[in-house]
């Protein structure tokens, strides 16, 4: 064997053993064995370094340092699941499925794992991506960190589909993570607060060797794509199982919603006793026709829900309360908790929302409260312990005065918040201004963030908005030791925004109530900042889904000069203040379309602009609703069908080509 078959021979061999150790849980040789062959992979490999590859064992132990993650689109949406939280629930949502489908269906119930959502893509056998959730449409891809994962497979076994999606959780085993934060502590370093936040952190890293240190594992439990070995969702997954991926054995078929109770039932009982934190159960049909047919909402798919578990709760005593100011100024009074263990998380805050709810508990300081995580993740104060409030109890008197500049506080007849009006001069509200500009939905400045912001406002570089747009790059030398590449990655990125389009710029200008919707609404139809300025209060409440207390807020904020300034000097700088009308034409005005299939010389994407830049609209499904399928090569059969059942047009690519060449 010469020392080019050695390699190859060395990287299955290493993929057959992580996958014993890791996936199956059934180690074949030693840890010492183990490192010998992969030493000797790591020498030969640097030997012959035009056989590299990046799917090699050997990089399991992560790499250089990366400037930051590229975002990718989802070739199919990753939306939320809906949440039951009791047996009547589930009854109503299987009613609901039965009214759309008059067919025998059976479910397949999982375990929904307190991790983080990753979506892995699979080209011919190797993992060509791994792309978080993000916000549904697009997210991160974390490839460099995901390859050190080793219950993850960078090369599959077998027969698989030459091109697929596979969606699962990572995670952090409870014990493990135990382990981490002893070690921490040994070296002096701040404990982790739970599993899932270090998980989530972790995979945001630039660093995948120290990524590569974390003690993350993955379970998959989602196959998606158009050559799948079977119709049915649990058969795909033991099929998964078989090239490679780590299937719960959790996972089972019930036949009706009773059987489903009784798995929720079962589960509730020994979730406790897992090596890892679940926070529900999820339940789908099983039959991929008829998740087909169910179809989607706006937010999650009609053939899924998750069983989120009653939340635990803990008792503690309130010390105290804080009132925070938000960027818009509304204040948020918070709980100063003694702290407490609750479902993994020492506990130590908990909001309390507004004045109203605090007058709701009837909570005073030094009460005994009962704390519960609300859907597991934040803290909140559902009641108190009235029989243990003694003498030492003091009564709750909301403030009248901003608790950072001592201005008068506000509270409008419609909403249940204070306010703090010092727009110009309350320290929490201009920095939160500043990082909900630079932020991911508006201008998308990753190279910036809340501690750069501080460090910026603190040396007197930065007073409004505008002025991150005239920082040089000598201006941020002085801050880190050797900071060129660093300073360097600050000025490109808000040089890069100065292409954001209008509407992102619209949402990070803060308008109170103009969200990312709003801010698209406005956009379409004002077409550019200087008409949504003179608009009038009637000509705002005429654009669809804009209401009466959107209206005053727009109208309330460009009344005021200084923001009228802010954007005269923005506009200086060549921000986007234009609406960038992607369509071209009507020519597909009012067509719902459906396309499925591969195409060449298009990607799926390429054809999706194509339709949307003619006015047409996309759909996931086929339903009446479709008014044409564009087929390419390996249509999936289940659409072909459901097409020719409805007698929906099915047309081909240059039939496509020619309906938009008119």
């Amino acid at each position: 064997m010469n020392d080019i078959e050695r390699i190859n021979s060395l990287r299955t061999e290493l993929d057959y053993h992580n996958h014993c150790y890791y996936v199956k849980d059934l180690p074949k040789i030693s840890d010492f064995e183990f490192d010998s062959l992969l030493n000797e992979l790591i020498d030969l490999e640097q030997r012959y370094p035009e056989h590299f590859d990046v799917n090699s064992p050997t990089q399991r132990v992560g790499s250089s340092l990366v400037d930051g993650f590229d975002t990718i689109e989802h070739k199919y949406p990753m939306l939320s699941l809906g949440n039951t939280y009791s047996e009547e629930d589930l009854i109503d949502f299987d009613n609901r499925i039965k009214k759309l489908i008059s067919t025998d269906f059976e479910y397949v119930c999982e375990l929904k794992y307190d991790g983080v959502s990753i979506s892995l893509n699979y080209e011919n056998g190797k993992l060509v991506s791994a792309i978080t959730r993000g916000d549904g449409k697009k997210g991160d891809n974390v490839i460099s960190n995901v390859r050190t994962i080793k219950s993850i497979p960078l090369n599959l076994k077998g027969e698989n589909p030459s091109n697929f999606e596979i969606r699962g959780e990572i995670f952090i085993p409870l014990k493990e993570f135990n382990e981490l934060n002893i070690q921490r502590e040994k070296e002096n370093l701040e404990s982790f607060s739970n599993p899932r936040n270090t998980a989530s952190g972790s995979l945001k890293m630039l660093d995948s060797s120290d990524v590569a240190k974390r003690p993350l594992d993955c379970y998959l439990y989602h196959v998606i794509g158009e050559k799948l070995p079977s119709n049915l969702h649990y058969d795909n997954l033991q099929h998964a199982k078989n090239w490679g991926f780590k299937i719960s054995s959790n996972t089972e078929i019930c036949k009706n919603i009773s059987e489903v109770i009784d798995f929720v039932k079962l589960w509730n009982s020994k979730r406790d006793n897992l090596p890892f934190e679940i926070d529900g159960l999820v339940i789908k049909v099983n039959n991929i026709d008829l998740q087909e047919k169910l179809g989607f909402t706006a937010k999650s798919p009609r053939w899924a829900i998750s069983y989120k578990f009653k939340a635990l709760q803990a008792k503690t005593q309130l010390k105290g309360i804080t009132y925070q100011v938000g960027r818009t100024g509304a204040i948020t009074p918070v709980a100063d908790l003694e702290p407490v263990q609750l479902a993994g998380t020492l506990v130590k805050r908990a909001s309390l929302h507004n004045e109203d709810q605090i007058n709701k508990l009837g909570i005073q300081i030094n009460d005994y409260v009962f704390v519960e995580k609300g859907g597991e993740i934040i803290p909140k104060i559902v009641s108190v312990s009235l029989k243990d409030r003694d003498l030492f109890n003091i009564p709750i008197d909301y403030i009248k005065n901003c608790p950072e500049c001592g201005s008068k506080l506000i509270r409008l007849e419609e909403d249940a918040k204070h306010y703090c009006v010092n727009t110009s001069n309350c320290l929490p509200q201009i920095k939160g201004k500043f990082e909900h500009f630079i932020s991911k939905k508006a201008m998308n400045i990753e190279e910036l963030g809340p501690k750069t912001i501080d460090l910026l406002f603190d040396n007197n570089l930065i007073e409004n908005i505008h002025d991150l747009y005239s920082l040089k790059y000598e201006d941020l030398l002085p801050f880190k030791k050797d900071g060129r590449k660093w300073a360097s990655n600050v000025i490109v990125g808000i040089e890069k925004s100065k292409t954001i389009p209008f509407e992102k710029v619209l949402f990070g200008l803060g308008i109170r109530y103009v969200g990312e919707t709003v801010s698209l609404k406005l956009s379409k139809n004002l077409n550019n900042i200087d008409n949504i300025i003179s608009s009038s209060y009637e000509e705002l409440i005429n654009i669809d889904e804009i209401g009466e207390r959107i209206a005053k807020s727009v109208i309330d904020f460009f009344n005021k000069q200084d923001n009228l300034i802010q954007i005269d000097e923005l506009k200086n700088y060549g921000l986007q203040f234009n609406y960038k009308n992607n369509v071209t034409s009507d020519l597909l005005k009012d067509e719902n379309i459906v396309i499925s299939g591969k195409f060449e010389g298009y990607s799926r994407e390429e054809l999706k602009k194509l339709v949307e830049k003619h006015n047409g609209k996309n759909l996931s499904s086929i339903s009446k609703k479709t008014t044409f399928v564009l087929a390419g090569e390996n249509i999936g059969p289940s659409k072909l069908k459901k097409a020719n059942l409805l007698k929906i047009e099915i047309i081909n690519i240059n039939q496509f080509l020619e309906k938009i060449s008119k």
